[in-house]
């Protein structure tokens, strides 16, 4: 277990050094070429959203990752585990069809959809001109029912693990169905967490070393590996990330991150009950989820707004929290999150182990 360990650390800090080197140089090409984020003008229900340009006309223009730094140290680091095994030093490459072919195509596939929607604005610099909400919907559809199909016609998975509260229960052909909507829910819910500084990110990292660490501990030492490089490329970039942001992530790498996390959530369910304990982890994204929900629905049927503005995070921007405290809050709460999760996740162990 100690070499597998060394061989995570050893490949998660040759992806850090490797993107902190990266990151000013293609920060600076971003700039030349002025490869910059455009404010959106428009709310998803296609009316402007004044209040929302209003709070964040000041980051117009800062470079965007444009799926960049991290497809290429991701890339680089899946070629260096296959030299590494041709010369003896590591048993399995990173691409590895029991661990991670499905997690690797749930990264891939979403951050496509991403990388056609940051090229639609990048060209055209325009207020409305992106990839609609349909559009982005239709994507996320085929992909989500892809791996939802992998997982019960390929793996032979019909059924979600509820511990602690209950034990595997069978869904049949409902699991495809539920898993689908899922994907599309996680995916949305963190793109509309994705609105300050270092909000989504800073959370997103503290809830995939969560997911990392009960890999570990379920001895899919490959699949720990692909986590733990993730994150540490995302700490190198949450340095250049820090309010005020030098450089957005933008829909290519969020999409793929959000891909990666759905199809861990089902890979972790082949192998010990994570539907509950995710849900804790996850509850922050699932609140502003929730309230950009409930936004639209007022908004449609009742004509008229339930909130000032909508997700939760920018009406708090809105009633004059600074954007740093608001982060800097949110990531303490997922913190508290986070050890309630691992504290739970241990005590389902020990009790596997006891029994």
């Amino acid at each position: 277990m100690l070499v597998k360990l060394n061989n995570i650390i050893m490949f998660a800090l040759i992806a850090f050094f490797i993107s902190w080197i990266l990151y000013p140089i293609y920060i600076h090409v971003l700039r030349k070429y002025k490869i910059g984020k455009t404010i959106r003008e428009a709310a998803v229900t296609w009316e402007k959203s004044k209040i929302f340009t209003q709070l964040h006309e000041h980051k117009q223009g800062t470079p965007t990752m444009w799926w960049g730094i991290f497809l290429i140290v991701m890339l680089l680091m899946i070629g260096l585990s296959f030299v590494l095994k041709d010369y003896g030093f590591i048993n399995n490459s990173l691409f590895n069809r029991q661990e991670t072919y499905i997690i690797l195509f749930g990264f891939f596939s979403m951050g496509l959809i991403g990388l056609v929607d940051d090229f639609l604005n990048i060209k055209w610099h325009g207020a409305v001109k992106w990839l609609s909400a349909k559009a982005k919907l239709i994507g996320m559809v085929v992909f989500s029912a892809f791996i939802s199909r992998w997982f019960y016609s390929r793996l032979g998975i019909d059924y979600i693990n509820l511990r602690p509260i209950a034990g595997k229960i069978s869904l049949w052909l409902f699991y495809p169905i539920l898993t689908f909507f899922a994907t599309i829910a996680i995916v949305n819910a963190i793109n509309i967490t994705d609105g300050l500084d270092w909000l989504a990110w800073g959370l997103m990292t503290i809830i995939l070393f969560v997911l990392a660490v009960m890999l570990f501990f379920n001895q899919t030492y490959i699949a720990t590996t692909v986590i733990a490089i993730v994150v540490a490329i995302l700490v190198a970039f949450m340095f250049y990330n820090i309010h005020p942001a030098k450089v957005f992530m933008w829909d290519s790498w969020a999409f793929a991150l959000w891909g990666l996390i759905a199809s861990l959530l089902y890979f972790l369910n082949m192998r010990t009950g994570i539907f509950i304990p995710f849900l804790l982890l996850f509850l922050l994204f699932i609140v502003d989820l929730l309230s950009s929900f409930l936004q639209i629905f007022w908004k449609k049927y009742f004509k008229k707004k339930l909130f000032l503005v909508a997700p939760l995070h920018h009406l708090f921007e809105k009633k004059g929290i600074n954007e740093t405290t608001i982060v800097m809050k949110a990531r303490f709460i997922q913190g508290i999150l986070a050890a309630i999760t691992v504290i739970i996740l241990f005590y389902q162990v020990s009790k596997t182990i006891i029994n």
